[in-house]
């Protein structure tokens, strides 16, 4: 069983009509390369905000999934949406498979926080839905987005619930995990990065887990948060993004062998 999957290292911005053009080209590369689901990073459509116009959104999001049908290429979409059963925001990753099919949800699970009492920050303004997993072309996959993953002790007051670990536990292949990390250029933003970089490995090595990840790279002067490329189950890079600037990475997984044996990897 192989999937081969892409992502892409886009600036994100508030302005959903720029978003929407960055993950159409982004699509049209990963259709290109032959890939079967292309992973956008964290809050890629609405912008990394809950103060979005959420008409504009509902709209951007018909385009996208339109043009991944036309492209026969699945999904892993990194928004903030109103949910319209039950009104609530929530920060998600949109799974859609090649044919167009909505697959669910994941919504961030460790949202960020102030370490005040009581916390303040987007903790306060988006809904948490149960983990899950979804399955895609055959295969258990997972959705985290950003602090989900490493739960950083400055940026959340919540504990760490280890989550790629409960995803392996229910079966959870390959992770697409989508990022919206913040840095400025210091030094301790380089400490962040090598914090979040060793999150991945470790993870996705505890877990024999395929980790899919990928960060805003708004803006483009600055080395982006947290690397984007593909982590194999042995917690090595298999792929590698460039760390800054706008960035399409691919590669076929191959579920039926080890890291070395998986097809050819390629970026650009």
């Amino acid at each position: 069983m192989a999937i081969r999957v892409a992502a892409a290292q886009l600036p994100v911005s508030d302005d959903v009509r720029s978003n929407v053009t960055a993950i159409l080209r982004a699509l049209d590369f990963a259709r290109d390369e032959g890939a079967d689901i292309l992973l956008t990073p964290e809050g890629s459509l609405s912008g990394y905000t809950h103060e979005f116009d959420v008409g504009a959104v509902e709209d951007a999001l018909g385009v996208v999934t339109g043009r991944a049908r036309e492209a026969r290429v699945g999904l892993a979409l990194g928004t903030c949406f109103i949910e319209p059963e039950d009104g609530k925001c929530y920060n998600q990753v949109r799974f859609y498979a090649p044919d167009g099919g909505y697959l669910g949800f994941h919504s961030k699970t460790l949202p960020c926080g102030s370490l005040t009492e009581p916390p303040e920050g987007e903790i306060n303004h988006y809904a948490v839905s149960p983990l899950r997993t979804f399955e895609f072309k055959g295969v258990r996959v997972a959705g985290l987005i950003c602090n989900d993953m490493w739960a950083n002790p400055e940026c959340t007051p919540m504990p760490d619930p280890h989550l790629s670990r409960q995803l392996t536990a229910m079966g959870a292949r390959i992770i697409f995990h989508a990022v919206n990390g913040g840095r400025d250029g210091s030094e301790w933003s380089d400490v962040a990065w090598h914090y979040h970089e060793s999150n991945l490995r470790m993870r996705a090595r505890a877990g024999h887990l395929w980790i899919v990840t990928v960060d805003n790279c708004h803006p483009t002067s600055l080395r982006c948060s947290s690397p984007s490329g593909v982590v194999g189950p042995d917690g090595n890079w298999v792929c590698q993004a460039k760390s800054r600037g706008l960035q399409y990475v691919v590669h076929t997984i191959d579920l039926r062998g080890s890291p070395e044996q998986d097809s050819q990897d390629s970026q650009d």
